[in-house]
């Protein structure tokens, strides 16, 4: 992870200052600099070249100082030794917050937004965006079924490929962090092409496919519990669809953790329908954790 602040992204919302609080919580435990960033434009249908574009981009620019004040005061309230940076963008949210994760350590969204952020934080760009940023990203949920939980686990879907390892990393600082528990999570379900392979009559070996997953989800922790000996790691193999089981599991968490790429199962977690899923119903924050170099 980069020495760089944490980046939280604002628009007013009160799912926007819940973020704020989630990322001042964790930059001020980490010793790093909180950086509030709004991104504004004319709205797409606005006609170019009207005479009322000036005064209507002065009252976004005002506006936006307004509400990156908003943060910078809640932030300074939760923790007054902060150090805490504004940014106020002449540009799409998208593309204003993908630069900002070029320098970041951690980008922290909320889960609803208005605005500039509405389509951001609910829809296809979000996804593009985890799918693009240099760095975690993490989307907290709003209203009462988003508040933390202190005293809950921090959980990591596991895919048992290599690409689930700047995940499992990511869980266990968190954890080590936090004083939580870690669940590694590996959701196992036969595949279609699995089954045709084995003939339209022969049974799987159940049994052997809940082995294979236990030697996966062995390997993906391996070397890891041995650098966090404080780390109290409960592993959880369940047959069942990666979407489903994590859910089940957020409903406790205080952290749900996915990565970026996979294969099976978590292939899709964050690229989907399968993700949208997540970061819409998920009862705790989820990070999005890239797992190779962005292009």
């Amino acid at each position: 992870m980069t020495s760089g602040p944490v980046v939280v992204g604002v628009d007013g919302s009160t799912a926007a200052l819940r973020a704020v609080r989630w990322a001042a919580e964790r930059a001020s435990r980490d010793d790093r600099p909180l950086r509030v960033v709004h991104a504004y434009e004319l709205p797409p249908s606005f006609p170019a070249g009207l005479s009322e574009e000036e005064p209507i981009l002065d009252g976004l620019r005002l506006q936006g100082r307004r509400w990156l004040a908003t943060a910078q005061d809640l932030a300074k309230e939760f923790a007054p030794a902060l150090r805490v940076e504004v940014a106020l963008a002449a540009a799409a949210a998208p593309t204003a917050l993908l630069r900002e994760t070029e320098n970041a350590a951690l980008l922290v969204l909320g889960n609803r937004g208005r605005g500039a952020l509405t389509g951001l934080l609910v829809g296809s760009t979000s996804l593009a965006l985890a799918g693009l940023a240099h760095c975690p990203v993490v989307f907290v949920r709003n209203g009462a079924e988003g508040n933390p939980r202190p005293s809950g686990p921090i959980v990591v879907g596991i895919d048992g490929t290599e690409a689930s390892e700047a995940a499992v990393a990511f869980a266990f600082a968190e954890a080590s962090a936090q004083g939580a528990t870690l669940v590694a999570l590996h959701a196992w379900a036969e595949s279609v092409f699995e089954t045709a392979l084995s003939g339209p009559n022969a049974p799987l070996d159940w049994d052997r496919q809940r082995e294979l997953a236990a030697e996966a989800l062995a390997e993906r922790l391996a070397g890891w519990q041995e650098k966090y000996p404080e780390v109290r790691v409960q592993r959880e193999l369940v047959h069942d669809r990666p979407t489903r089981a994590l859910r089940r599991c957020a409903q406790t968490a205080r952290l749900v953790v996915v990565g970026r790429r996979g294969r099976g199962g978590f292939r899709d977690l964050v690229l989907g329908s399968t993700s949208q899923h997540l970061l819409h119903h998920a009862t705790c924050p989820v990070a999005v954790v890239r797992t190779e170099p962005t292009e």
